[in-house]
């Protein structure tokens, strides 16, 4: 399922990551790589918060859109 629909608290791993090759390149400098531990610290207002190993990254709905958990 595609991260905006994860429920927030809950630890998910990385399937894949989806979109263009910049967007994947972004997305993996970031943290979000296959196989990577990741928990959703909160959602409001389109924009979701993730803990990705040591550091919280906010992103939109549509980026999280490209990461499958």
């Amino acid at each position: 399922m595609p991260l905006y629909m994860a429920t927030v608290g809950k630890e998910y791993l990385v399937k894949k990551i989806g979109g263009l090759e910049n967007t994947k390149h972004h997305l993996k400098n970031l943290g979000f790589v296959p196989g990577a531990s990741i928990c959703v610290i909160s959602a409001m207002c389109g924009n979701i918060i993730v803990q990705v190993k040591d550091a919280r990254v906010a992103i939109s709905r549509e980026m999280a859109g490209k990461i499958i958990v």
